[in-house]
């Protein structure tokens, strides 16, 4: 994050976050809660080594950390966490996936990530997953350039990626028609009208607005080459994760408090707002 942005950021969570001076000591500014939160989410340091940097107690960091990712998350959730509400904003994404992953009719590419937490007490097999290990979690629709357009965060581990997705309000959404998604119409060089879809993996339903892969059993060539601009367009939200978790380390970790994952995917948002160039990873 540069310094004009988290200028900026300080400015907009400054009152949430200031405290009062006492007779007894100072109170820590507003600009050290936040540089030492940022630091916690940048590199997932731990609090006994943002005490030595900062010259902060840490149960003051376990108290700090919170309460600014609340505060962050407040006032940026209406800005940089956003669907789409209108049938022109869904044709402009739809536009960007036709143009930049030659894929049409695409509204958005979908897919599930989990975040290592520490076992809840009496609940941890709820959350242990496929991978041997304790996680909640995070749903995301991506557009074509990486930027989160919706998440849902906290669905234990033990829950697939369709499940989750199933009981999400995305899909509630989607089945009622509530998003304004554009009217079915032909795709290039086509005549028959088509609806507009979410690409999704093999764990997703497929529907009318979620398309998946075909089976990889007995193929033929037009299928092949149809899961392969797929899997090209729907790589994005797989990207977007990989670049997620190299600029917010603190996903790479095991998370014995919640940073706000929906929080850390703002921010993501914010600062790519200024990437005029970006790399995948």
């Amino acid at each position: 994050m540069d310094e004009d942005t988290f200028n900026d950021l300080l400015k907009l969570i400054e009152n949430d976050i200031q405290k009062q001076d006492t007779k007894f000591r100072n109170a820590i500014s507003a600009k050290d809660r936040l540089s030492v939160t940022l630091r916690y989410l940048a590199t997932g340091e731990s609090y006994k080594s943002l005490s030595f940097s900062f010259r902060m107690g840490q149960s003051t960091i376990a108290g700090i950390i919170p309460e600014v990712c609340i505060a962050i998350y407040n006032n940026l959730k209406n800005q940089y966490l956003k669907m789409p509400t209108t049938t022109q904003e869904w044709l402009k994404i739809a536009n960007e996936f036709e143009e930049r992953w030659n894929l049409p009719h695409v509204l958005g590419a979908l897919d599930g990530k989990h975040v290592v937490i520490k076992a809840p007490a009496n609940e941890g097999s709820s959350y242990f997953n496929y991978k041997h290990t304790h996680s909640i979690v995070l749903l995301a629709l991506v557009d074509a350039n990486y930027s989160f357009l919706y998440v849902d965060v906290g669905r234990n581990g033990k829950i697939s990626d369709g499940g989750v997705y199933k009981n999400s309000s995305l899909a509630a959404a989607i089945e009622t028609n509530k998003l304004n998604f554009p009217e079915e119409r032909p795709l290039p060089a086509g005549t028959k009208p088509v609806p507009y879809v979410i690409v999704a993996d093999a764990a997703f339903p497929l529907s009318r607005h979620i398309l998946k892969p075909f089976p990889f059993r007995n193929m033929t060539w037009q299928q092949r080459i149809f899961n392969y601009r797929l899997s090209r367009a729907r790589r994005v939200v797989e990207n977007a994760f990989g670049i997620l978790t190299n600029r917010f380390r603190v996903l790479l970790n095991i998370i014995s408090l919640d940073p706000s994952p929906q929080m850390v995917m703002m921010l993501r948002n914010r600062t790519l707002i200024g990437d005029s160039h970006l790399s995948t990873p």
